[in-house]
């Protein structure tokens, strides 16, 4: 449980030090909630699916998950999702690499800084 924790709190501090210092991170994360929100409200309104269920389709399809509980019946829905899928997978490991990048570089750089203290 502790690991769980502590791994949430690095995760939040990265995303954190994204948004305030990584021009690239910023747009992945805009454009993320405007993908996540354009296809729940596409979704809510084409396929009549309630808000909740919209938003977990669109999860589930970004992350390539597709539990299949949720399946899109109209023909403009159908052809949504195909360019939905396509944006949103692209945008969506863009995005998991960033933080990623962002969790590793922190590291280093407290191991870095960390050693040169000990020297002193």
């Amino acid at each position: 449980m502790l690991s769980f924790v502590i791994n949430i709190f690095r995760f939040a501090k990265a995303i954190l030090k994204g948004i305030r210092k990584d021009d690239e991170f910023k747009f992945l994360c805009f454009f993320l909630m405007f993908l996540l929100i354009g296809s729940t409200f596409f979704y809510s309104q084409t396929e009549h699916w309630s808000v909740i269920d919209s938003l977990y389709f669109s999860v589930m399809t970004m992350a390539t998950v597709g539990y299949g509980d949720f399946v899109p019946t109209t023909d403009l829905g159908k052809m949504f999702t195909i360019i939905y899928t396509f944006l949103s997978i692209g945008t969506f490991v863009a995005f998991t690499a960033k933080i990623v990048r962002l969790i590793l570089d922190d590291g280093k750089h407290k191991r870095f800084f960390g050693k040169d203290k000990q020297n002193d």
